[in-house]
């Protein structure tokens, strides 16, 4: 009886290789990326709004983008958030830079000072949004560091400053009280009625909803990767296929995974929509389905490698594609 129970066993594992790929996360670092989303969402549950992950606001003086983990937006205030992922010692170096040393087997590491960076962001996106019609008064626009590795242990003239959150405030902290709409919207239009100010807080959210990101990958289990897409890979019948989906046309596609045991169903569904630039979600009318073969690939550059990589498709839940 175990004979037969193994080798259905192995059978199960062979069809459910060849018809979902590998369940787990390809062997790629999407540490940061997945740590970037765990720090949004607990923003939103302790802040309330809406937190935008990854976004790449041009920057003028450098005529390049600026990467920013983290924006959260809510009727209090607009945060930019750095998230450092240190572990060891953390101590202020020469020149301002912060110096990480994990232990006595490591070298330490040097890195620019978050809190410079973030002030900088803080600056380029607010010039963003102005170039874009929306202006916030000054000071509305804050900057903060989050350190949210339990295993970093920075020092005094680091979390004395107040745009540090130190793990132990990171774990502390809590839902303030909501108050309603705060000061600092209320100054832009120096008395202006509520649709006033609810007309112009959704501008602010089509702003940055429409504003340049990272591409993301989702995978199953709710891990993510922030990169850029680069083209499919596959036979010429699966390339011809989906040659309208690319990002000038499509901001989302979706992979339905055949039914283990659907009879003659050897194929992936993607489901796509056509991007709609004011950033409106696509009615269901609007989705578009195609099939391809389950080897079918595409080249990703993951955030911060220096090379692409491949990832079946048959292993990704959705690819969401800037414009």
């Amino acid at each position: 009886m175990w004979v037969e129970i193994l080798c259905g066993l192995v059978v199960y594992n062979i069809f459910r290789r060849f018809f979902f790929g590998d369940a787990e996360v390809p062997d790629v670092d999407a540490g940061s990326s997945d740590l970037f989303f765990a720090v949004a969402d607990r923003l939103e549950k302790i802040y309330g709004g809406k937190a935008y992950v990854g976004l790449r606001i041009p920057d003028p003086d450098t005529s390049s983008r600026q990467h920013i983990d983290v924006v959260l937006v809510n009727k209090r205030e607009v945060m930019v958030v750095a998230v450092r992922n240190f572990s060891g010692f953390v101590v202020v170096g020469d020149g301002g830079n912060w110096v990480c040393t994990k232990d006595k087997k490591h070298k330490p590491e040097t890195f620019p000072d978050p809190v410079l960076e973030t002030a900088r962001q803080v600056e380029i996106l607010q010039s963003y949004l102005e170039l874009r019609g929306v202006s916030l008064p000054k000071g509305s626009l804050i900057g903060k560091v989050i350190l949210p590795n339990p295993n970093c242990r920075p020092a005094y003239s680091i979390t004395f400053q107040p745009e540090v959150v130190s793990f132990d405030k990171w774990v502390g902290l809590k839902s303030e009280e909501k108050l309603g709409i705060s000061s600092w919207i209320k100054d832009v239009f120096r008395g202006s009625k509520g649709k006033g100010q609810d007309d112009w807080y959704q501008k602010l959210h089509f702003v940055l909803n429409t504003a340049p990101m990272w591409d993301r990958i989702e995978f199953n289990g709710n891990r993510n990767l922030l990169g850029e897409f680069i083209e499919f890979k596959g036979n010429s019948e699966d390339m011809q296929a989906l040659r309208n989906v690319n990002r000038s046309k499509v901001a989302q596609f979706i992979i339905q995974k055949p039914s283990l045991f659907g009879l003659g169903r050897s194929r992936l569904n993607i489901l796509f929509s056509p991007r709609d630039v004011r950033g409106n979600a696509p009615s269901a009318l609007e989705w578009n389905e195609i099939a391809v073969k389950p080897s079918t690939e595409f080249l990703f550059q993951p955030l911060n490698s220096n090379k692409p990589s491949k990832f079946k498709l048959s292993n990704v839940a959705s690819v969401s594609l800037s414009a």
